[in-house]
């Protein structure tokens, strides 16, 4: 399976947003974000140039595939299924992209970072209404019960990664027991309810994608 294994922190830096890839780093003075350091590659002197309609469709196309952590073929497969559903194909996408089993561990607080809970994942810890689940671009349903196995409730990633829930608490389409490490996915979100993310304009990407 392809993924990006270069330095993550320089992707927030060429879109100039925190894209939340390091978890707890991402919150911290580390961040590059809060040092407002330049885009990479670039004298930080330098005028920066007037973007051309595709170059803003782009970015932002970017920045929603990276915030999610796929790779190209991967999102464009994606969009692909949004759009052949009915309804606004943009809100279809957002919906997707929420409905992956990473992400869904992700926003349940049993990882730090969308790429952590992709390893959870991938190492075997989540299950799907008792069945072990490794797939992270796996779709989740309304009604689906996600928990940790009871022979990974131990580990310290996942306990840490649970103190969000304190300060944050889950998405309102979700519910979590946190002493069972045990939530649901209740109703797929509208994209307004996607508030985190509400300055990533989708129509943008569409338009990306009709060329």
């Amino acid at each position: 399976m392809a993924r990006y294994t270069g330095p993550v922190c320089r992707l927030c830096r060429v879109e100039q947003k925190k894209l939340m890839l390091k978890g707890d780093r991402c919150k911290s003075d580390k961040c590059p974000i809060n040092k407002k350091r330049s885009a990479p590659g670039k004298d930080p002197k330098a005028r920066p140039g007037k973007r051309s309609d595709y170059g803003i469709q782009l970015r932002e196309k970017q920045k929603l595939k990276r915030i999610y952590g796929m790779q190209e073929k991967q999102f464009s497969l994606f969009f692909d299924r949004a759009l052949r559903m009915s309804g606004i194909t943009g809100e279809n996408l957002f919906v997707l992209l929420e409905r992956r089993l990473d992400n869904v561990v992700y926003r349940l607080r049993f990882a730090s970072s969308r790429s952590q809970a992709r390893q959870v994942v991938l190492h075997g810890h989540v299950q799907v209404n008792g069945r072990r689940v490794n797939i992270p671009s796996y779709l989740v349903k309304a009604e689906d019960v996600i928990e940790i196995k009871e022979r990974s409730k131990g580990l310290v990633v996942i306990k840490e990664s649970l103190k969000e829930f304190g300060k944050s608490g889950v998405m309102p389409w979700l519910q979590l027991d946190p002493d069972a490490l045990k939530g649901k996915f209740l109703v797929s979100p509208r994209r307004s309810d996607i508030t985190d993310l509400a300055d990533i304009k989708e129509q943008m990407i569409v338009e990306y994608y009709s060329k």
